[in-house]
Formats: structure tokens, sequence, C-alpha cells
């Protein structure tokens, strides 16, 4: 489902003009012209959880505080989806006239490595050794904890977007491009003759053979075609991603976002409704500058930063716990006509105890 729904309301004010005579309408003005607006129908999918992660079921638009330029927005309406909802939750909710969607809901994951053999000096040696451990975690989780609507996709980066296996339910396949990305195999590629999709596809709305390569020359570049191919799958998308994070530092070895690619890319990320998973391959224990890199992309497209952990299977234990179920927000955003840019939409409860993820906010 993509993020929001373009139409089109026309207000045209204008003033009748009688017919007096020709002296009488010289005195008064021929016509009064008004605006166009153009209204998105905006949708938001917000998980909520309490402090343990657990998925909180049963919330309604009154549940809900949405505000975009200070001011509150009104839902137009709340619907939760599961990829395994319990039938007394469905009861529950509908006895407060919340909608449900009675069929698990389908999960897409895309996991996403940035390949570390690029790292130069002493450190390249241990973040490699880390990225294959990575890959088998990874390898073990996707063999015995996907559930059977899960669909998984793998991708990777060295220079360029690489590609390992399609959105695929073949828990096998899955493991084998894992292990393939995590050790910097070169990929499937993008040709029309390997396009087998069984379902949601990337490889159907990425560049093509060599276009593939010359149009993700930077990470920025990758994730954002990543993120428009996966636009138009209906439901959250959630990429998880190893490295160590990406972007340039100051004068004093600080990291700061870089305002030519990183602000497109993240609008990209939220307005194709992909939800970003960092998870941090340096050796436990250390730090390095682009720690707040692999935060900011997280908290900005309403996912979530691991940074310590004992297995790499934990993490993706986590986003699958947490994703098991969110809400979708629909309401009503006027713009004036012609217009384009990203509206940032805050999204919080009224229980202050619940924790909320949802992305930053919406093309235009």
């Amino acid at each position: 489902m993509r993020p929001k729904i373009p139409t089109l309301l026309t207000i045209l004010l204008a003033t009748v003009v009688l017919a007096l005579p020709a002296v009488a309408r010289a005195d008064r003005p021929q016509a009064e012209f008004g605006s166009q607006v153009d209204v998105s129908d905006v949708l938001l999918d917000v998980i909520v959880t309490n402090r343990d992660g657990q998925v909180i079921v049963g919330l309604g638009p009154n549940d809900f505080k949405v505000t975009q330029k200070g001011e509150p927005v009104d839902l137009n309406g709340v619907t939760f989806y599961s990829s395994s909802l319990p039938k007394e939750s469905t009861a529950e909710m509908a006895g407060k006239g919340i909608a449900v969607d009675r069929q698990p809901e389908d999960r897409y994951f895309i996991l996403f490595f940035d390949d570390q053999r690029k790292n130069q000096g002493d450190v390249r040696t241990n973040l490699v050794q880390r990225q294959l451990q990575a890959g088998r975690d990874a390898a073990g989780w996707a063999r015995t904890s996907l559930a059977p609507t899960d669909w998984v996709a793998v991708v990777g980066y060295d220079r360029s977007l690489r590609v390992y296996t399609d959105f695929t339910q073949d828990k096998q396949r899955i493991a084998e491009a894992i292990e393939q990305a995590a050790s910097g195999a070169r990929g499937i590629g993008n040709w029309p003759s390997r396009q087998t999709a069984e379902g949601p596809s990337l490889l159907d709305d990425l560049p093509q053979g060599k276009q593939l390569v010359r149009a993700t020359p930077r990470i920025y570049d990758a994730l954002t075609e990543v993120a428009d191919a996966a636009g138009d799958i209906r439901g959250r998308k959630n990429l998880v991603y190893f490295g160590i994070g990406f972007g340039r530092l100051n004068s004093f070895g600080q990291y700061q976002p870089d305002d030519r690619y990183y602000p497109p890319m993240m609008h990209a990320l939220n307005d194709d409704n992909v939800a970003v998973y960092t998870v941090d391959v340096s050796p436990s224990g250390t730090s390095h500058p682009f720690e707040s890199a692999l935060s900011d992309l997280a908290s900005d497209t309403g996912g979530r930063y691991f940074p310590f952990f004992t297995s790499f299977a934990t993490p993706l234990q986590q986003v699958a716990k947490e994703t098991s179920g969110y809400y979708l927000l629909s309401f009503s955003a006027p713009h004036p006509a012609g217009e384009s840019g990203f509206q940032k939409v805050q999204v919080a409860t009224v229980n202050p105890e619940f924790r909320v993820r949802s992305r930053q906010g919406y093309e235009y």
C-alpha cells in the first residue's frame, strides 16, 4: 500500500456578474480568481509496543495523537494488520468499532548487506569476520524462524547494488542468498532472463542489466532504488541493514548527514513505506563515528538501531516480534496545488507508556 493516494480537490471562488449596464460593470471586478488545492490521502503505518516489545492491540482513533506543522490531524480511520492475530483480539477490536484485517497479513523483509571488504586498514579484517558471522546467524534465522506468510529479499552493496534473491518464501534459497551476500559474492544481477518472481518483486522495478550499476554508484542511490522498487508492494516493508553506517565526517571526526544525498534517500524510504532496522557489525564494545548515522537512519524511517547483541539472530528476532502487528492510520492533508515537498508528521499515543514507531512523514 503506497503511503499516499493523490486526489485533486479544486476550489473555485467566483463572483457571478449579473447582466448590468456596461457603465455599472466597469466599476467592479470582471472576476475573482480562486485557488486550487491538492488533497493527499495519507496512510501511516505505526507500530505500538509496550516496554517489553509486545505489540499493543485494541487501539482506536481516540488513542492516537497525530500532528503536522504543530496542528492536530483528524484521522479518517484506523486499521490493525497482523501476521498472527488471535481470534480474541479480533473480537475485542471489532467490539470497539476498529477495522481489522481478517486474514493474516504477509510480511516483507529486505536484508541489505553493506560489504565491509571495501574498508581499508587494520579494521577491515575484523569487520569482514563480523560480516560473515552476521551471514551465518541470519541464515540460521531464515531456516528456523520465518513464518509461512513471510517474504524475504536479499541484496547487498559494493560500489553498486547487488541482488542475491528476489522476494521468496523458500527458506533454503533465502539462507543461501544470505550466505552469498555476507561473503561478498557478485549476485544474480537484474537481467530479464533471470526474473522468476513467484510473488512480489524487487527486480520488476529495479533498473535492468548494466543500468543497475550506473544507477547506484553510491549507497544512498542503492537504498533509494530498493525503496522505490518495493513501493508498489502493499504494506510495510522492513529493511534490515547490516554494516557500520555511511556518510561524511566533519573536521572534528564527527558524523554529519550529507545534505546532497541523505534527504532524498530518507524521503524515498518514507514515501515507499520502508522502515530501516540498522544492525551494527562492528566488533562488540567498540565505538565509531557512524553510530549516529545508524541511529538516525533507523529513527527517521520508523525502524530501530541495534548496537549491542550476542548473536545477529537477536535483532532479526526482535524485528519479527515487533512487526507482527501494526496500525494503518489514514487522514486527508491539503496542500497548495502545484507544490511538492516532504511533510513531516508526528505520531504519539494518549498513553505515554506505549512506545511508538512511525515514519517521519510523506511526499506530496
